[in-house]
């Protein structure tokens, strides 16, 4: 045991000193002269895209997510699969991130290569349209450090054991963060993004029904919530593509009220609910819950953070001429 948690603190180290060397080579003022008005193209594309179709940024906040967590923010789950290459995209795990997300980059992307072609990342495209889109919908303003280069390795089988799923416990989930470097509370904080978005019934549909031998409902979810959903998601000729919001009161804002919900039992998923459940993080969801200004700020902390995880710079990478395949 010993020697397996020196290994695991030896590969954080290293993942860490090379996160620290691509972090220093971003910055504020990367596109100022190769691309200046690159904040404002993304930002008018994702306005126009959002108003298309509102599940927009909720599905990009979760596709740079999934994207960050797998090799760092390198862009690797936009790539395609080919025939002879099955990519991140297409792990189990990634099989229902929205289409909208991935459009969403790609319309900024054919907007950049007019504008400034050959330049400007599809990496850094995904970081500030998660950022634009946020915002959009209600969410506070961060600033974006630029210079991150695309990845050339995209494989799904990198994709198991690296994001959370929704029956993971408190320990589970802290031990998949803290491999990137957040603590407990950044954990929570993140699984704020799920105050926008959906989730589809058949990640939830053992928490409504059959739960246990005494407990048909789990006794941790409101009981009336629970009928609720499954008025959404009959047990019988269920429609696999039937989804529900994660936050019922407010699902196209982003806000604090997320947090309210699992104070109440109404937790969609049963990884967010355990938040509020174990008393080892009660106390930080209610703190979100209490304070929006409070979850706000620690939340472009978090997303900043986030944002510069295994960051690939210089010749770690590469400028993709097209978001989903390497040149």
């Amino acid at each position: 045991m010993g020697r397996m948690v020196l290994m695991l603190g030896v590969a954080l180290l290293v993942m860490l000193s090379k996160t620290e060397k691509g972090v220093a080579q971003l910055s504020m003022n990367y596109y100022s002269k190769s691309c200046p008005n690159v904040e404002k193209i993304i930002h008018d594309v994702m306005v126009q895209k959002q108003k298309e179709s509102f599940v927009t940024a909720a599905g990009t906040l979760r596709i740079f997510f999934h994207d960050c967590f797998v090799q760092g923010c390198d862009a690797s789950v936009l790539i395609a699969s080919t025939a002879t290459n099955k990519a991140e995209k297409d792990a189990d795990d990634n099989l229902s991130l929205p289409g909208d997300g991935f459009d969403a980059v790609v319309r900024a992307k054919t907007a950049l290569e007019k504008a400034c072609p050959g330049i400007v990342s599809c990496a850094d495209i995904l970081s500030i349209a998660t950022r634009d889109l946020v915002g959009l919908v209600g969410g506070p303003f961060w600033s974006v450090m630029k210079g991150r280069k695309d990845g050339r390795i995209s494989l799904a089988s990198n994709v198991p054991g690296n994001l959370p799923k929704p029956t993971m416990n408190v320990n589970q989930l802290t031990q998949i963060f803290q491999r990137n470097g957040f603590t407990q509370e950044e954990m929570i904080v993140l699984s704020g993004a799920h105050t926008v978005g959906f989730t589809h019934c058949s990640e939830f549909m053992n928490r409504i029904y059959n739960y246990s031998k005494t407990s048909s409902i789990d006794p941790t979810m409101n009981q009336t919530y629970a009928m609720q959903l499954r008025l959404a998601c009959p047990n019988v000729n269920l429609d696999p593509t039937v989804v529900v919001f994660n936050d019922a009161v407010t699902p196209k804002k982003f806000d604090n009220v997320f947090f309210g919900n699992l104070e109440r039992g109404e937790g969609v998923l049963a990884s967010d609910q355990i938040l509020w459940t174990d008393t080892r993080t009660r106390g930080i969801v209610n703190k979100l819950a209490a304070n929006q200004s409070t979850f706000f700020s620690s939340w472009v902390e978090a997303m900043q953070k986030l944002s510069l995880v295994g960051v690939k710079t210089g010749k770690e990478g590469e400028v993709r001429k097209h978001c989903n395949a390497v040149n």
